[in-house]
């Protein structure tokens, strides 16, 4: 039985006990008995751990965990202490420096942003090593669109952050009379020039949760 340990328990509850998380489960006994899968068990659901559902005040789409040894903890596009700064990171914290000011230097790990009520979402929660996308077919889709619709039911205004068409495809799925949505080119090396670089979504948010009486993000690491 998954236990998150916060309201998400409940808020989970639905999609737990559905046939597709069901599904998702034999295929992940088979994966990390048979492959070396990212990130370890025990952290497939760390953004969930870190951000209670009613502490969610802005959410960040990635696609897939990192795939390379040591990377993914289960935030997206987050690593863990000591890791190399992937490409997109690289790319977020250019943007986070020229947008608020902030130079976040080579810590990669984004547990501050969680705590402060970002939610690091990522589409697809496992991978197989040096394999993109190995489980973006398993389940996981189905399992994350639940979640975002079920933040998209919150009175409670969200900020939806959306990064690449991918992350953007899920605009049907976020209520936008009570939520709001920033949405850019991805950050990744082949598309951060198209239109991330320059986007402001940092101080974007902040401007949001600064006219809805709510704290801003302080979006050091």
């Amino acid at each position: 039985m998954l236990k998150i340990g916060n309201d998400w328990d409940e808020i989970l509850k639905p999609l737990i006990d559905g046939e597709n998380y069901q599904k998702i489960r034999e295929f992940l006994k088979k994966e990390y008995f048979s492959a070396t899968v990212f990130p370890p068990m025990d952290e497939i659901f760390n953004a969930f751990v870190y951000t209670p559902y009613s502490a969610v005040k802005a959410v960040i789409l990635g696609q897939d965990p990192y795939h390379e040894v040591g990377q993914a903890h289960g935030l997206c596009f987050s690593v863990k202490d000591g890791i190399k700064l992937p490409p997109s990171l690289k790319n977020i914290y250019k943007e986070i420096k020229s947008d608020v000011g902030i130079d976040n230097g080579n810590k990669g790990t984004l547990t501050n942003w969680a705590k402060q009520g970002v939610l690091l979402l990522n589409a697809t929660l496992t991978v197989r090593e040096g394999v993109a996308n190995s489980h973006a077919k398993c389940g996981w889709a189905e399992f994350t669109d639940g979640v975002i619709k079920l933040l998209s039911k919150r009175n409670d205004p969200i900020v939806f952050i959306l990064w690449g068409g991918n992350a953007r495809a899920k605009k049907s799925l976020i209520d936008t009379s009570k939520h709001f949505i920033i949405e850019s080119a991805h950050p990744s090396p082949l598309s951060a020039h198209n239109g991330f670089f320059g986007s402001k979504p940092f101080s974007k948010t902040n401007d949001i949760l600064l006219s809805l009486g709510k704290t801003p993000i302080d979006w050091r690491v």
